[in-house]
């Protein structure tokens, strides 16, 4: 588990509120031992959080990272372990119980939010209604009654990335945006959210630029 600072300039003029109508943006990233969200064990959880610098642009904040150890009766698919690359039973494995790492996760996305004087999060991701999914059941599966995040907007990189760069894969729409990826580190969810996190940032800037916000009269 860990949290990072990024270096960012942070005292913008304009507060992130401000931005995104009271919603704070988190991205996410979640590895899986399978598709279905209710069944299948969350192994990895990443969250980034965002904040506007000095030049009114979006920039990554902090980061959150854990390994999460299954919950109880979880189902982990054989497919899904030769596609991340995750072993979950290994003996130097270090992971934080599922319950626990949400319970991180979102007591640091409600203090981001009252930073930013945020009413609500909301989940940024690629292909966002899978870790949405995950996030909401994980959520009932403890009962935690404080989730911070909008029960079902989202914003998917990967349709606005299709928007904006005609690539619906992470990797292609890094690449076309000018972004390093690099395909050994792909499925980690530590490596993917950040990625994800400068794709978001990247596309809201260049809107920005173009004179798509603030709406000017």
């Amino acid at each position: 588990m860990s949290l990072v600072n990024s270096e960012s300039e942070l005292n913008s003029t304009t507060n992130l509120s401000d931005r995104f109508r009271t919603y704070l943006p988190v991205v996410i990233d979640i590895e899986t031992g399978g598709f279905n969200a209710k069944t299948d064990a969350i192994l990895e959880i990443s969250a980034v959080m965002l904040t506007m610098d000095k030049k009114n642009e979006l920039v990554i904040d902090q980061s959150f990272f854990s390994r999460v150890i299954p919950f109880d009766g979880a189902n982990i698919e054989e497919s899904a372990l030769k596609f991340t690359g995750i072993d979950p039973y290994h003996p130097m494995r270090i992971a934080k119980p599922e319950k626990e790492v949400f319970r991180t996760i979102f007591k640091i996305v409600r203090e981001s939010m009252k930073v930013n004087t945020c009413k609500r999060a909301i989940l940024v991701a690629h292909n966002s209604h899978f870790d949405h999914g995950f996030i909401n059941a994980a959520a009932v599966r403890h009962n935690l009654k404080r989730n911070p995040f909008h029960p079902f907007s989202s914003f998917d990189t990967a349709s606005l990335s299709g928007l904006a760069y005609g690539q619906t894969v992470l990797s292609r729409a890094c690449e076309v945006a000018g972004i390093e990826f690099e395909d050994n580190k792909a499925h980690s969810a530590n490596y993917d959210a950040e990625k994800t996190a400068q794709l978001f940032c990247g596309i809201v800037n260049k809107w920005q630029a173009l004179g798509g916000w603030p709406i000017r009269s």
